[in-house]
Formats: C-alpha cells, sequence, structure tokens
C-alpha cells in the first residue's frame, strides 16, 4: 500500500553531493515524499568548478520508466538537467504517455542550463527547450534563466512570469534569488486563473547554497505532490529555504550544499506576502480586537446562521459570537433584516458578524463585519475601520492566512478543517494538520476553525488550540439544535 506520495526526479547526479538528484533525495526526505530518480547525466564537478557532463543513453531511460511505472506510479514528475537532445525528444513523448495514462500527474521543470560554479550542462538552447515547455504545469527558473527563456532582457518578474505562461506553461514561479538588496522575492504566476502570488523573505548571506535551485524545485514538487495548492506549496517552499540558508547564516569562506532541514513550522522563516490588498492598503493599522487574544480559547461556539430566526433561537443560550451569513435578499430585505439582527444582538450582548455586507453592517452599527478573501478588494476596509466595526477574514491555507494576518483584522477563519455541505471546497480541505500548523504561524489575532466540524469531529478540532469552532449544519440540521449548542458549549469549555 502507498504510504507516502511519490516524486520523481529526472535529473543529473553531482559527484560532490549539492544539487541535482542528490538536493532532490534530501529534499524529499525532508518533506515526507518517495522519491523515485531517473538520472539523466553524471556530472563531474566540486565547489569550483564543472569539469564534464556525461549523458545518460535514453535506453536505459526508458527501462528505469517502464519498470517503475508498474509499482511506483508518480504523483510529481520533476524535471531538472536535460543533458542532450535525443532525451529532450524522448521526454516530449513521455511525458503526454503518462498525463494520458494517469491524470492527476503534474510535471514540475526546474530549466537547469549553467552550474552555479560555471559552465554550461549541455548543448541545448532556451529555444529548444520551447517545446516542451507545454507538457509542463509548474517552472520554476531563476531571473537569468526566465531572461534566456522568453528572450526578455528584464528584470520584471511580473512580465517574465507571464511570458513564460504565454509558452504553454500553466505556473511561472520566478524565483529572486538573483536581485540585488536585502530580500528576495519570489513570484508566481498562475495562468489559468490569471492571478499572481509574491513572497518575500529577507535575504540569508550564506554561501552554503550549493543546490538551492534544485532544493526549491523538489520542495515545490513536494508540497504540491502532498496536494497543496500553487500559492501554498510556494509559502511552504519559501520558508523551507530560508530555513535552510539560515542553518548556515553568514558562513562565506566555502562553496557549500545548501542544508534540508525538516518540514516548515517556525513562523519566523516564513514569507511576507505582497499581494494587491496590501498595496492597495499599504498603512493601514489593526482592527479593533473581539476582547481576547490568540490562545485564550474564550469565544468557544461560533454559529453561522442564515436567518433572524436563528438568531432569536441561538442568542438566548449565551452565545459569545454569531455571524449572519444570508443570500440572495434583495437590497430592501437585507436592510431590514441587518437591523433587526443588530438590535437583537446588542440586547443580548453578543458579537454579531454580519457577512458581506460591509455597508449595510456600517449604517446600522453592527459589533463586525466578514469578509471572505475573494471579496477583500471590493471592500472598503478603511471605511470598516473608521466605523469601529471589527473584521473577521476567511482564510484558506497558510498562503492566505499569511496575506490575511498582515491586514491586522479581529480575527482569522481557517478552514475547510474537513469536507463541508455550505460550500465546494475541492482542493482546499485543511484538516488537523494544517490547521495546526497556521495557529503556529499567528500571532495575537485569534483563529477560528470553521468547516465540517461536527460533535464528533470537535474535540480533535479544539485540542489544537484555536480560539473558536465555527458550525453550521451541525446545529442548523441538528434534530435539537437547543441542546446541540449546550453540549459544544460543554466541551469547549
Amino acid at each position: 500500500m502507498k504510504t507516502k506520495p511519490i516524486v520523481w526526479s529526472i535529473a543529473g547526479a553531482d559527484c560532490s553531493g549539492g544539487a541535482g538528484i542528490a538536493a532532490d533525495i534530501k529534499t524529499a526526505q525532508s518533506l515526507k515524499v518517495e522519491l523515485c530518480h531517473l538520472i539523466t547525466a553524471n556530472t563531474v564537478q566540486n565547489s569550483k568548478s564543472l569539469v564534464s557532463v556525461n549523458p545518460t543513453d535514453v535506453e536505459i531511460l526508458k527501462q528505469q520508466v517502464a519498470t517503475l511505472i508498474t509499482d511506483k506510479q508518480p504523483d510529481i514528475i520533476k524535471i531538472g538537467l536535460i543533458a542532450s537532445s535525443e532525451q529532450l525528444t524522448w521526454l516530449c513523448t513521455l511525458l503526454p504517455d503518462i498525463k494520458n495514462q494517469y491524470t492527476k500527474v503534474n510535471v514540475v521543470f526546474d530549466p537547469v542550463g549553467s552550474a552555479s560554479v560555471g559552465g554550461k550542462f549541455s548543448n541545448i538552447t532556451a529555444n529548444d527547450l520551447i517545446k516542451i515547455l507545454p507538457l509542463v504545469d509548474v517552472i520554476t527558473p531563476n531571473i537569468i534563466e526566465a531572461q534566456q527563456l522568453t528572450g526578455i532582457n528584464t528584470s520584471d518578474t511580473d512580465q517574465l512570469a507571464q511570458a513564460i505562461c504565454a509558452l504553454g506553461v500553466k505556473y511561472a514561479i520566478v524565483k529572486g534569488g538573483h536581485q540585488i538588496g536585502k530580500s528576495a522575492q519570489d513570484v508566481a504566476f498562475d495562468s489559468t486563473l490569471n492571478l499572481f502570488y509574491r513572497v518575500t523573505s529577507a535575504r540569508i548571506d550564506s554561501s552554503f547554497s550549493h543546490g538551492g535551485g534544485c532544493s526549491f524545485s523538489s520542495a515545490i514538487s513536494a508540497f504540491l505532490a502532498h496536494g497543496y495548492l500553487l500559492r501554498d506549496a510556494l509559502a511552504q517552499a519559501k520558508a523551507f529555504m530560508q530555513q535552510g540558508f539560515a542553518k548556515n547564516g553568514d558562513f562565506n569562506e566555502y562553496y557549500g550544499a545548501f542544508e534540508q532541514t525538516h518540514w516548515p513550522q517556525d513562523k519566523q522563516f516564513f514569507p511576507a506576502i505582497d499581494a494587491d490588498i496590501h498595496r492597495k492598503y499599504p498603512t493601514l493599522s489593526a482592527f479593533a480586537d473581539i476582547g481576547t487574544t490568540r490562545g485564550e480559547q474564550k469565544l468557544g461556539l461560533y454559529p453561522v446562521v442564515d436567518s433572524i430566526e436563528w438568531l432569536e433561537t441561538l442568542m438566548p443560550l449565551g452565545i459569545e459570537i454569531i455571524q449572519l451569513r444570508v443570500k440572495n435578499k434583495s437590497q430592501a430585505e437585507l436592510d431590514n433584516l441587518i437591523e433587526k439582527a443588530v438590535a437583537l444582538a446588542k440586547n443580548y450582548h453578543t458579537r454579531l458578524f454580519i457577512n458581506d455586507y460591509w455597508q449595510l453592517a456600517i449604517k446600522h452599527g453592527a459589533y463586525g463585519v466578514h469578509i471572505g478573501q475573494e471579496d477583500l478588494l471590493d471592500a472598503d476596509l478603511h471605511a470598516i475601520q473608521q466605523a469601529g466595526l471589527r473584521l473577521g477574514i476567511s482564510t484558506h491555507g497558510c498562503y492566505e492566512f499569511l496575506l490575511a494576518q498582515q491586514l491586522k483584522p479581529s480575527y482569522l477563519a481557517m478552514g475547510a478543517i474537513f469536507p463541508t455541505k455550505t460550500k465546494d471546497m475541492t482542493g482546499q480541505i485543511q484538516g488537523i494538520d494544517n490547521l495546526k500548523q497556521v495557529l503556529n504561524l499567528s500571532e495575537d489575532i485569534p483563529v477560528v476553525a470553521i468547516g465540517g466540524i461536527n460533535e464528533e469531529r470537535a474535540p480533535d478540532v479544539w485540542a489544537t488550540g484555536t480560539d473558536s469552532i465555527a458550525v453550521v449544519t451541525a446545529i442548523t440540521e441538528a434534530s435539537n439544535p437547543s441542546e446541540a449548542v449546550k453540549r459544544f458549549q460543554r466541551l469547549l469549555f
């Protein structure tokens, strides 16, 4: 039985142990994936020079594929050094065959052209590589490699990433390690959604970087193999690299191998997110708090309901916090409903958050407003803040969590922890482990866990230390909602 995701690495061997297959194996082991390697070349190199590259015969690579495919089917195929034109031709045939047979396989390509110590690995040109790009899902060039692939002489990483995707790649990640300055920003462009993801970390001055590019692309491969979305794989891989560089920070007398460490958990190594919302609000101050800080677990149960009748049923039960989430109402109906809800909440001294309708929440003096990640740019955060309303933000994974945390809201909601009946969260189910990770990344802002949480699952969720558990159908579909609330309340205190 397969117990770990499987990554195939099609790359070169480095006799000095820093780059290529060696880096891939160490990264895979650190990030809990099984790695199968198909060696494209045996290279002779050390920390000072590349001496020779000895390509593997394509027939041997074909035999390895035929053998592996019977019991080690890949989740991800990671490609590094393509050492000959024959290998390039073979890959252009192999990849469509595998993708047709195993439709969920993704291909990650690290377009290795030159050794970091100098010297070219093969005579394959950037123009030659263009033929493989439509078969690639994710590509991870540095700025120089991106310039060579696109023929564009610019340091604008947004432009380079878009230009690469125009050549047929779904997702392009342009690494910023060659940038000048105290920080390094990696930029990913998702051509399927026309979205940019940007992660920035402080530059760590270390010469123990041999195999860093290979390790980054392998880390991206590993996180994708575990089922992470591109944006979360990017943030995780950036943190993995940062903690590896930190192991040998300020060592510059010897060109050593990048050090692969472990699954990233420490928030000091996670990147800052540079999103459009941060550019819109560069100096946004913290939103009003909700009377508790991270880790106190004072909020308890957080029902999310869709009518005034539910508010009237639940508020008398001693609910600390509740959300009104209504859809498909006219403006007049919404205005009337929110006005009544706010008055009711004030009567029971309950923290009422209005989902989405921030203008009406301001108009009627609601305690707070909850906004989904996708609606942040359309909301007026300054107006919400100036009105004294609290702000809750939905997040789905570590990238969005870090993005939203930088806005300093009143609380952060993380989900969906489990599959839910109320919303299709395909590809964004977080689970307990991801919840634990973002709790490690959180600062002083309370965290609410949401999505598919019922009475059976609630103890495990609460044991993570989350500050609140939001529920919908666990109450609204209960045979006796009031008794269900009381059982949750006993469990969470």
